[in-house]
């Protein structure tokens, strides 16, 4: 039962750190200490030091001189490399998944999906809510990864999505450009559409090739937006070069 507990509150603390990271809250170079992480966490030092250990092998951290942790900054070309390397296993997980064949209420699941997430545009062509739409989007994303067959595959993929702007619903518009955003999110939705087509008639190569055409979406957003530095994501600050 003790093991238990302490493995669920390792879990818990990896995912507040993991949170407070990529959203910014806690910026490159932040010492870690145990102790004072225990203290606002309420949980014991084990729990903490198993949950920084497993984000320094996520990436988010380094191991600093005279122990202890630190955040990890990120060169702009790590933060392209890592979009770039989750299209790669996304769409390896696809063609994987589609070449396998997927049970058709597992296709019927993710059509369900994507059908919510349609029903966030109004009539008007009012941008849908974002928070709504990126949970959205980020459940397709996972359940969509979770059809491939390969448990390696599937491990790797979450592994990079955890990195700063890896991830699918990692979005840095900022609130004046509401029709940006909905562009890039109706093209989005139209990739989501076809990715589960390709999936569903079994064409592992076009579901690769989208899902890899996807990833490039996150790319060129990022590519803009860290022109304009301060008035993106927070996280943008993790970028040091």
């Amino acid at each position: 039962m003790a093991e238990t507990r302490g493995s669920t509150h390792a879990k818990r603390a990896a995912y507040d750190l993991r949170q407070r990271i990529v959203k910014g809250e806690l910026p490159g170079g932040t010492r870690l200490y145990e102790v004072a992480l225990a203290e606002e966490l309420e949980i014991s030092r084990t729990p903490v030091r198993e949950a920084m250990s497993r984000l320094a092998e996520e990436g988010l951290l380094e191991r600093a001189r005279g122990g202890g942790f630190v955040v990890r900054s990120f060169t702009y070309a790590d933060v392209l490399d890592a979009i770039e390397l989750r299209g790669v296993l996304e769409g390896t997980a696809l063609r994987l998944a589609a070449e396998a064949g997927v049970p058709p209420e597992k296709i019927q699941h993710i059509k369900g999906l994507i059908a919510q997430i349609d029903a966030g545009f109004s009539a008007a062509g009012d941008p849908p809510d974002l928070e709504a739409y990126s949970g959205l989007n980020e459940q397709f994303h996972d359940d969509i990864a979770d059809l491939c067959p390969s448990g390696i595959v599937r491990s790797e993929l979450q592994r990079v999505k955890s990195l700063p702007f890896a991830s699918p619903s990692a979005f840095v518009f900022r609130r004046r450009e509401s029709q940006t955003m909905t562009q890039s999110i109706v093209i989005a939705q139209a990739h989501h559409h076809a990715m589960i087509e390709a999936i569903e008639r079994r064409e592992g190569a076009r579901a690769e090739a989208l899902a890899r055409e996807h990833a490039l979406i996150a790319r060129r957003n990022l590519e803009e937006k860290a022109l304009a530095p301060g008035e993106g994501n927070p996280a943008l600050a993790l970028i040091v070069d």
